[in-house]
């Protein structure tokens, strides 16, 4: 059998464009051309869904499935090897290209609290799990404040790279089964691609609805599109569509395609029933175009088939790999949110260029190279070689961050080094403390705060009650940690302390979730999971009776949001806790950064990483404004040891305060233990005089900003 050879985008594998009968048709190529323009388009200008890659998907099921079913009515079999390796060969060089140029685009210009991230999702990428590696990050609620990916967009070539192994194997054995049972190898391969869709399909629709930033890049949420265009190749032959018919139709796709993005953007849970319309839009052109009569002189097929967009169809996928790194490192370096209209052409001209240098190289040169080595094994080979020196060298810049934090925790261990917020209990050693780089090392702080409490949380869409215990079990005091992710934040310190003091720690938290008894929203729809996790919090407290429940007392909000307050659910819960005989410390939320601690710190110096008080807290505490505190409860602000003269500091102490923009770094939490210890100590009842005299040595929020100010002068 002659295997098809393979197209110059990962949505083909014929090097000319054909539809599943004989005649070509060049006004696919154009519609990949504006698939990709599409794309970039609505990524720089306007950061939205454009469609364009539901047009991709859609093709790729097209293409593969026309090519392998006439394969198998016409030889009855198909090569494998020779398909999966000529894929390789043609994908893999041009994808590697861009992901060796993202590592070296970090290393030169990304802040080192980025480096790791890049590192793991580069070899997502080059290994074809990008989506599900994309997907797992998507639910960390914890994490959800992470820079965007310079290889975010590799996650549709992932779903498609799990499509090519999957679909010739379903399609082949199908044909295979149908021609046994006297059927036609098409029917078989139609009965199972159509199973697929309707699956898939109803898939889509029910995990869009209940998790639609995981639905985004789930394989399985996608394989309906591919499936979709795998159904019209089998069956596109029957189509001969009227001239006028195929005008309407094929500028009806054409219109509809352009304005997709305009139309649903981000207002609709992708992908879902949103995403029927640019791939029933692409269904369109292309059944415009089918048939024997040729297109006519105003149809939109024939202005997709002109030779300018044919040649852009052609440069296509790697203009889809270059746009998004070099769209990102522009906002990198320009500190934008959004490019402006002259910077935007300046991201496409460069992609664009970028795009047509490595179509050159890798076309014109790899595969001009090796033209005459046609095996199976040669093929991987030369697709293999540009992967391999990628993933070596995420490797080793991995193993060299690595020893560089080895080294930083090294040198933390010396507490008058790194003292964080146990700096503020010596005046001295404020104002003497050496610049020292901050700890812990910015690459892999989120990774390891996350990690330490990761299987003790209750993620987003969880209702059930995750507990875990510390310290002693058979203690006689026991305190439970209970609440949201500022609550969570707090772990480490009071970990410290009970295991200092012989005291029995009990977590229940969960992400983005308040210990309220008012109704609370997420992402602006009513949160169901965090009313039924509550009530679950408060069974559990039932029978497991601590002596004190440590949670929040306000919540701060950025300037845009409502002012630090409490809510009428807080106080509820606390009166709920008060009837039950269960002592209550609340302590005031912390502040809220507009900017990634950790990146300013790699940027800038650590002075400048502050922000005013006043951008996400009130000017008094909210709860000293209460009538009608039950008597169980005792409030807590550490905010005098975060902040000084209303300024909030990023880096206290040698060490980092925030892994984001609002999260304490485990570190830096753990340091709060030497502060936060008379009070809680006197909360328990069991602080004698000489203990509480530790309060009296902390600075006064007056004297830290003096020590401050001197240190940074000395510095």
């Amino acid at each position: 059998m002659s295997v098809p050879a393979l197209n110059r985008a990962p949505d083909a594998v014929t090097t000319r464009v054909t539809a599943p009968g004989s005649r070509r048709r060049p006004d696919i190529e154009g519609l990949r051309a504006v698939a990709a323009l599409l794309i970039a388009v609505y990524h720089i200008w306007f950061g939205t869904v454009s469609g364009g890659v539901d047009v991709f998907l859609l093709l790729t099921g097209f293409l593969i499935t026309g090519s392998l079913v006439r394969a198998m009515e016409r030889d009855g079999r198909v090569d494998l090897a020779a398909f999966w390796t000529k894929l390789v060969k043609r994908l893999f060089p041009a994808g590697a290209v861009v992901l060796g140029a993202v590592l070296l685009m970090a290393y030169a210009y990304f802040p080192r609290s980025q480096w790791t991230t890049v590192i793991d999702d580069v070899w997502a990428a080059a290994l074809y799990y990008g989506n599900w590696h994309l997907a797992l990050g998507s639910v960390d609620y914890m994490a959800e404040n992470s820079a965007a990916s310079p290889v975010q967009h590799f996650w549709s070539l992932a779903v498609q790279g799990q499509f090519y192994l999957l679909w010739p194997l379903l399609v082949c054995g199908a044909a295979l089964l149908a021609v046994r049972l006297g059927r036609s190898a098409r029917r078989g391969a139609a009965v199972a691609v159509g199973t697929v869709f309707a699956v898939s399909f109803g898939y889509s629709l029910w995990i869009t609805a209940t998790a639609p930033v995981w639905a985004y890049f789930d394989t399985g949420a996608r394989l309906w599109e591919l499936a979709l265009g795998g159904l019209l190749a089998l069956f596109v032959h029957r189509v001969d569509l009227p001239g006028w018919a195929r005008t309407v139709a094929g500028w009806a796709g054409l219109a509809a395609l352009v304005l997709c993005g305009l139309v649903i953007g981000d207002s609709l849970p992708y992908p879902g029933y949103a995403s029927l319309w640019p791939t029933l839009a692409a269904l369109l052109i292309i059944l415009a175009g089918a048939g024997t009569a040729a297109n006519g002189r105003l149809s939109a097929n024939r202005l997709l088939g002109a030779r300018p967009l044919t040649w852009l169809g052609g440069h296509a996928y790697t203009l889809f790999l270059w746009h998004w790194p070099v769209l990102v490192l522009h906002l990198e370096l320009t500190g934008l949110e959004r490019p402006t209209p002259g910077g935007g052409l300046l991201v496409l001209g460069v992609s664009f260029a970028a795009a047509l240098a490595t179509s050159w190289m890798v076309d014109g040169g790899v595969s001009r190279a090796t033209r005459r080595l046609r095996t199976p094994a040669w093929s991987l080979a030369a697709g293999v070689l540009f992967v391999v020196p990628v993933l070596v060298a995420g490797s080793l810049w991995a193993q060299s961050i690595e020893r560089d934090r080895q080294l930083r925790t090294e040198l933390s261990s010396n507490p008058l080094a790194y003292p964080g917020a146990a700096v503020h209990l010596d005046q001295d050693l404020a104002r003497n403390l050496p610049s020292l780089p901050v700890y812990p090392d910015t690459t892999t702080v989120a990774r390891d705060t996350i990690d330490q409490t990761r299987a003790c949380n209750a993620l987003i869409d969880q209702t059930e009650v995750v507990t875990c215990e510390f310290g002693d079990p058979r203690s006689d005091y026991t305190i439970a940690l209970v609440g949201s992710s500022h609550v969570r934040h707090w772990f480490q310190a009071l970990e410290t302390l009970a295991d200092q003091h012989g005291w029995r720690l009990v977590t229940m938290t969960k992400n983005a979730c308040q210990f309220s008894s008012g109704e609370q929203r997420y992402r602006g729809e009513v949160f169901t999971e965090c009313a039924q996790w509550n009530d679950g919090v408060m069974a559990a407290l039932d029978e497991l009776e601590p002596d004190t429940v440590f949670t929040l007392a306000s919540l701060t909000s950025v300037r845009s949001g409502p002012e630090e307050h409490v809510p009428e659910g807080f106080v509820e819960r606390w009166r709920q806790l008060d009837a039950r005989g269960i002592d209550v410390v609340a302590v005031r939320d912390t502040p809220r950064f507009s900017f990634r601690v950790p990146d300013c710190t790699d940027r800038n110096h650590r002075s400048e990483c502050s922000e005013p008080a006043s951008h996400s807290m009130a000017e008094r505490a909210p709860y000293l404004e209460l009538d009608d505190v039950p008597a169980n409860t005792r409030f807590l602000d550490m905010t005098g040891y975060l902040c000084q003269d209303d300024v909030c500091h990023g880096v206290i102490g040698n060490q980092l305060v925030y892994y984001d923009t609002n999260h304490f770094s485990y570190s830096f939490s753990q340091s709060l233990a030497a502060v936060m210890e008379p009070y809680l100590l006197e909360a328990a009842g069991r602080a004698p005089e000489a203990e509480l005299t530790l309060a009296e040595a902390a600075l006064s929020p007056e004297e830290a900003a003096e020590a401050a100010r001197e240190h940074d002068g000395s510095s």
